[in-house]
């Protein structure tokens, strides 16, 4: 099986994959154009990279519940799917960037490279999340 993970932001989406299974690994960081050019965008490296499952990192509120941006990640995978052949699923994506922010601080990153790899980073920690769940 292989995965990709989207780490969905409103400028920066942070995506990474796991051709194993077991590991993840931090593909690139897209700069989002438009909603359908964006979709596109994902639904080619679905293809491109044969993908299983497209899994979306859950921005869930601290208390669990669902707010304005999980409606927005849902939403676009919604719109995804018909355009891929592949399984949609969500993880729990609290503190995911805050994390990959402390990574990057520990590891003596500039502030101005640490904004170009934060969410791709964060995409990292959701997919290794999810595959250490299975």
């Amino acid at each position: 099986m292989k995965y990709l993970a989207i780490d969905l932001g409103d400028a920066r989406t942070g995506i990474a994959i796991s051709e194993s299974g077991i590991i993840a690994n931090g593909l690139e960081t897209y700069k989002r154009v438009g909603l359908q050019k964006d979709l596109q965008y994902i639904a080619d490296l679905v293809k491109q990279y044969k993908i299983d499952v497209v899994v979306f990192g859950l921005p869930l509120n601290m208390d669990g519940t669902e707010g304005e941006r999980v409606e927005k990640t849902r939403a676009f995978a919604e719109k995804l799917q018909p355009l891929i052949d592949a399984k949609i699923d969500y993880e729990d994506e609290r503190l995911t960037s805050v994390e990959a922010e402390s990574f990057l601080i520990e590891g003596g990153m500039r502030r101005d490279k640490r904004k170009q790899v934060i969410d791709k980073l964060a995409a990292v920690i959701i997919l290794q999340a999810y595959l250490d769940r299975r």
